[in-house]
C-alpha cells in the first residue's frame, strides 16, 4: 500500500465508487500482516515510501516463498536480496515472472511499472572481483525505479580507465563507489565531483584486508569531503540510500 492507492482508496469511497466494506478488504492487513514466523510490514511504503524488502541469508526458501505469496497479493514490487537459487526455483512456481541475478543474488518481481527517474545514479567498481556488490546494488536502485549507469574495474591500479568515464560519473545525481583491497578508490572520485558519494568497501582482498575492514576504514577516514560509507558488502543499503537522494 503506497499513497498514490491510499488516495485512490480514500477518493472512490467519497465519491460513492467503493463499499466501505470493499474498502476495508483492502487495508485489512495494515500496519502488518502477521505470519507464524514474521510479521510483513505493509504499512512501511506508505511511511517511508518504499515497500519491506526481504533479506533471504538466515530464512528457509519455504519463508521466502510464503512471504513472496502474501506479498504477491498487494501488487508491490518484490525485492529479495541474498537469494539462493533453490529459492527462486521455488518462486518461480508461484509468479513465472520473477527473475534472478545469479551475481547479486536477488530475486526482483515487477508488478508495477514506476516511472524512472530522468536523472541517474552512477555506481562505479574498482575491480571485476567487486561485481557482485555492484549487482545488487544496481537490482535495489532498478526495481526502486532509479535509472542506473554502471561502470566497472577502473581501480586505482589502472587509473587512466577512470579518466576515461569520468564525464558520466559527473553527470550522476549520486555516485555509489564499490571498491574492495584498500578501497581507495572513493577517496579519488570524491576528490573529482561536485555530487554525493556512496561508498561500499568489500570484502575483496588478502590476509591483511580483514574480510572488508581495512577498505572499510580507508573509506571511513577519507580526507575526501562528501564521501559517506556503508557497511561491507552493502549493496543494497548504499542505492536504498542513493535512491532516496536521486528522487529529492
Amino acid at each position: 500500500m503506497n499513497k498514490e492507492k491510499l488516495k485512490n482508496l480514500l477518493e472512490s469511497i467519497k465519491n460513492n465508487e467503493i463499499e466501505v466494506d470493499e474498502a476495508m478488504k483492502v487495508i485489512e492487513d495494515l500496519p502488518y500482516k502477521e505470519l507464524d514466523f514474521a510479521k510483513i510490514d505493509t504499512h512501511r511504503e506508505l511511511r517511508v515510501g518504499y515497500p519491506e524488502v526481504i533479506y533471504g541469508e538466515g530464512k528457509t526458501t519455504e519463508q521466502v516463498v510464503k512471504i513472496i505469496e502474501f506479498m504477491l497479493s498487494k501488487d508491490n514490487n518484490i525485492l529479495v536480496t541474498r537469494a539462493t537459487k533453490e529459492m527462486y526455483e521455488e518462486v518461480k512456481k508461484i509468479c513465472p515472472e520473477a527473475n534472478y541475478n545469479e551475481l547479486a543474488r536477488t530475486i526482483t518481481i515487477r508488478k508495477r511499472d514506476d516511472k524512472v527517474t530522468d536523472s541517474y545514479i552512477a555506481i562505479v567498481s574498482a575491480g571485476t572481483s567487486d561485481l557482485p556488490v555492484v549487482e545488487e546494488a544496481a537490482e535495489t536502485a532498478m526495481i526502486f525505479g532509479n535509472k542506473v549507469v554502471k561502470i566497472t574495474d577502473v581501480g586505482v591500479a589502472g587509473i587512466h580507465r577512470l579518466f576515461d568515464k569520468l564525464n558520466i560519473i559527473r553527470e550522476a545525481k549520486v555516485v555509489i563507489v564499490v571498491a574492495g583491497m584498500e578501497g581507495a578508490l572513493a577517496s579519488v572520485i570524491g576528490g573529482l565531483i561536485d555530487k554525493p558519494l556512496i561508498a561500499v568497501p568489500t570484502s575483496v582482498g588478502y590476509g591483511a584486508s580483514f574480510g572488508g575492514i581495512s577498505a572499510l576504514l580507508c573509506m571511513l577516514n577519507s580526507c575526501a569531503s562528501g564521501v559517506s560509507v556503508v557497511n561491507i558488502d552493502n549493496g543494497f543499503g548504499a542505492a536504498y540510500n542513493a535512491s532516496i537522494i536521486n528522487k529529492l
